[in-house]
């Protein structure tokens, strides 16, 4: 079998057939020149696409046909070089690289074997090192020459993008224009930042193919437009313009007052006869319409987790230096080890396996290709595509097989949505398919009866997805010291700083304002709480008191947690403000049994629900089901109520299914028996609830304002810097991670024996909550706050008219009774209450909270 997966001498040209029946021409430009000629680098097979015919399948790119991917990268390489030749830049001329042109000839006329591509790969490594560094910057066209944009920058050093048809919430696009020969015309280039188009030096657009011009030409025109320069290198693999169309492009040159320089391994033209159609063909059928297709199993690698960082760059979408080369090789090689694991034996050492990139996502794929080839493993790669193509399993065509499938990326564009494709996969039996997808492409559908897992089921006895996390544009997490007092390892906020703005209030005003509806309670702040001496001593001595009870706590839910999910690796999604510091005693207790749990703090507001944008950005880089919410303790459930609701709608909002965030909440204390993962419900004192923001990174409760927060914003809260002589958020944690070794055995064993119990919520808090309510003559529960810790609250922030307490619960009550005392507010007893205390919101004259 050829390596460049292309016919060997004496076999048919893959695209004779295609060029017989519509009287294809293809006729080699003037001149020769050591390298492949055009037939060596494409077949031709016919579109489903009424603008044009025919389809120019590569025989280097791998986008439909599996290609060693040595091959693909010593192809991408090379275009890169002759780039560097025509800019003259120092390294890269004629003799440089005729030795990696020959090679490539050879490999591709020949069909040669594992020598012969190695040679070629050497070549093409020894040019690329003797090439100067330089300014400039490469622009890949999706979905086709992601991947090929990537390797000519690589050659170049210089960083690129690549243009996209994905829409990616929150982020801008710097530059559109459309490609209007394609089946999806829409290009959008989105990098993080847009000073990225204004880096100095030639500009170099990078395709597959140069047919007109026209695509190329209308990017060009956009760019000068944002960001002039003086010199534009549109590079492809073959050039097959007419006379016209290089005139139009030397007339543009002109008017724009621009040198453009055109590269391509081959040139030449394909003369079709005007009115050629193509000849009809039977469609595709989904999975289900066949009569071979298997259920898929389960995925195998559903996340790279730590194989594959977050921060590491899976692609060019929003922009790629040449620093970030290293880590993605890095990450890739990583990638590989843990699928090498996986797959299957082969006792006799033959059967290649299929790496499978996905639409734009074509570089991480190709290396991680590789990275695997380099275990030992025969490898070929290709990728999956949105272009319907007509399949003929004919001797001298190029597309010899396909599958169709329903489209899994959630953010489609609605260009062929439905379906989607992968083309000379069918064509062999494989060890095994390897599909490398990024996580926004890992919804439900993926899984489905007619998604990509069960169109590949039938051609190998092992379909293994890998997903990789994204490094989208957009908002990012703000992190200490910057925002907040907590170091930066300890948490990242996905929230929006707005400590520039005045949201603070009077209590009585806010208060009348949220019960009569004008104002919710998340669009401003109350004004934070100036502890005196008093209190502050009091607290520190409470501190001392309980350490060990919350350290326990921490000890149990973590461990419950860990053990019902079945997994070490959470990622710790903390309800900000209340739930941060938990999660972060949760995360100091996990890389104590050596796990890195990270930590992420995200904004959940009654009636609002989360913060889906928040919650987007998590899910593009975790497994969904690793992501575990947590909060400080429960009331009447409230949070836990709206947390389920949130949770479910955010599912189906981003395609996730059955695969995607779990709606169970941990906390440290669930007095209300609302949830099923909890360290203890003893409605007891924990600290952090004493305090405000001193005790809470120095950190506001969490705002959802229209005027301030935008729909692809995070929530957005304060970092009180003034604060910081007050700030007791470290000594805090530091108190209870220090008891964590005293009570670890105990906490564990509670942590089995809950495990066995029946944990049902029972939702008693709620109920009694409604008795309370029924009780004092109140016009809505929500005025009810039971529990230490939103009583605690009721005092510090609202308008409190009364405080019930049960007796008997002094120990964890002192600062409660403190601070009733200070604010005139009567205290009361109830034997039968299940809390510790209750406090209640004065009444006005409407209740809106």
């Amino acid at each position: 079998m050829p390596t460049a997966g292309v016919p060997a001498t004496g076999t048919t040209w893959s695209g004779a057939w295609t060029a017989e029946r519509l009287g294809v021409e293809v006729v080699p430009a003037d001149g020769s020149r050591t390298g492949p000629a055009l037939t060596d680098l494409f077949g031709l097979a016919l579109r489903v696409n009424p603008r044009r015919p025919h389809l120019l399948v590569s025989t280097v790119l791998a986008k439909h046909v599996p290609t060693d991917p040595r091959v693909v990268r010593a192809a991408g390489l090379l275009l890169g070089l002759e780039v560097a030749a025509r800019l003259g830049r120092p390294g890269a001329h004629d003799d440089a690289l005729d030795p990696v042109r020959a090679a490539l000839a050879e490999v591709l006329r020949s069909g040669a074997g594992d020598d012969a591509v190695a040679t070629l790969d050497a070549a093409a490594a020894d040019a690329c090192a003797a090439v100067a560094d330089g300014d400039g910057l490469v622009l890949g066209y999706a979905e086709t020459a992601t991947a090929l944009g990537h390797l000519v920058a690589r050659a170049l050093r210089v960083p690129s993008v690549h243009s996209t048809r994905r829409h990616v919430p929150g982020a801008v696009p710097a530059l559109g224009f459309d490609e209007a020969h394609s089946h999806a015309t829409e290009h959008l280039v989105v990098p993080d930042d847009a000073a990225l188009l204004r880096t100095p030096g030639p500009a170099v657009l990078v395709d597959d193919e140069l047919s007109t011009g026209r695509t190329a030409l209308g990017t060009i025109r956009a760019l000068h437009a944002v960001a002039p320069r003086e010199v534009y290198v549109i590079a492809a693999l073959v050039d097959v313009r007419r006379a016209e169309d290089r005139a139009a492009l030397d007339a543009a040159a002109a008017e724009l007052g621009a040198r453009i320089e055109v590269v391509a391994l081959a040139a030449g033209e394909v003369r079709v006869p005007a009115g050629a159609t193509a000849p009809g063909a039977s469609a595709v059928p989904l999975p289900s319409e066949g009569a071979t297709t298997t259920a898929p199993g389960e995925p195998g690698i559903p996340d790279a987790g730590d194989a594959w960082p977050v921060g590491v760059r899976e692609s060019g979408r929003h922009g790629f230096a040449p620093a970030d080369e290293a880590p993605l090789r890095a990450a890739a090689e990583a990638v590989a080890a843990a699928v090498a694991a996986r797959l299957p034996l082969d006792p006799d050492g033959a059967g290649e396996v299929l790496v499978l990139g996905t639409e734009e996502l074509m570089y991480a794929p190709l290396e991680v290709a590789d990275a695997l080839r380099r275990t030992g493993v025969p490898v070929r790669f290709s990728t999956t595509t949105r272009s319907p193509v007509q399949v003929r399993d004919v001797d001298g065509y190029a597309v010899r097989s396909g599958v169709r499938f329903v489209a899994h990326d959630r953010d489609a564009d609605g260009y062929g949505a439905a379906d989607r494709f992968a083309y000379n996969v069918a064509s062999r039996p494989w060890r095994a398919i390897v599909v490398v997808l990024d996580r926004p492409s890992a919804t439900a559908a993926l899984h489905g009866p007619d998604g990509l897992l069960a169109a590949l089921a039938p051609h190998a006895p092992v379909v293994l997805p890998v997903v990789l996390p994204v490094d989208a544009a957009g908002p990012g997490p703000l992190r200490g010291p910057a925002f907040g007092s907590y170091a930066a390892n300890e948490v990242g906020w996905l929230l929006t700083d707005l400590s520039h703005v005045t949201l603070e209030g009077g209590r009585e005003e806010r208060e009348r304002a949220i019960q009569s509806g004008e104002a919710h309670y998340a669009e401003s702040l109350p004004t934070e709480y100036r502890p005196d001496a008093a209190y502050r001593a009091l607290y520190a001595e409470q501190v001392g008191a309980v350490a060990d009870r919350v350290a326990a706590a921490v000890v149990t839910v973590g461990d419950l947690a860990r053990t019902t999910r079945g997994r070490d690796d959470l990622v710790v999604v903390s309800l900000a403000r209340a739930g941060t510091p938990i999660g972060i005693l949760l995360r100091r207790w996990a890389a104590r049994q050596g796990w890195d749990w990270p930590h992420h703090a995200v904004s959940i507001v009654r009636d609002r629900g989360i913060d889906l944008t928040a919650l987007r950005w998590l899910v593009d880089r975790y497994d969904p089901q690793r992501l575990l919410v947590v909060d400080g303790w429960t009331g009447k459930g409230a949070i836990a109520r709206e947390l389920a609701a949130a949770v479910a709608s955010a599912n189906e909002q981003l395609r996730l299914g059955g695969r995607g965030v779990p709606a169970d909440l941990a906390v440290l204390a669930d007095p209300g028996e609302c949830v099923e993962l909890f360290g203890t419900r003893d409605d007891f004192l924990i600290p952090s609830a004493c305090l405000n923001s001193t005790v809470s990174g120095l950190v506001s409760r969490t705002v959802l304002n229209a005027d301030l927060i935008g729909p692809h914003d995070f929530h957005g809260a304060k970092f009180y810097a003034e604060l910081a002589d007050e700030d007791v958020s470290g000594d805090y944690l530091d108190a209870v991670t220090a008891a964590f070794d005293a009570v670890e055995a105990d906490a564990r064993r509670e942590a089995e024996r809950l495990r066995a119990s029946d944990r049902t919520p029972t939702w008693s808090g709620w109920v009694a909550a409604e008795k309370l309510q029924a009780e004092h003559g109140l016009p809505s529960v929500n005025l009810v706050k039971p529990g230490v810790g939103e009583t605690t609250r009721v005092l510090l922030r609202r308008v409190p008219w009364r405080v019930v307490v049960r007796p008997g619960r002094d120990a964890d009550l002192r600062h409660v009774r403190l601070l009733a005392a200070e604010r005139g507010v009567p205290v009361v007893e109830a034997d039968d209450l299940p809390y510790s205390c209750v406090g209640i919101i004065r009444p006005t004259e409407q209740d809106g909270s």
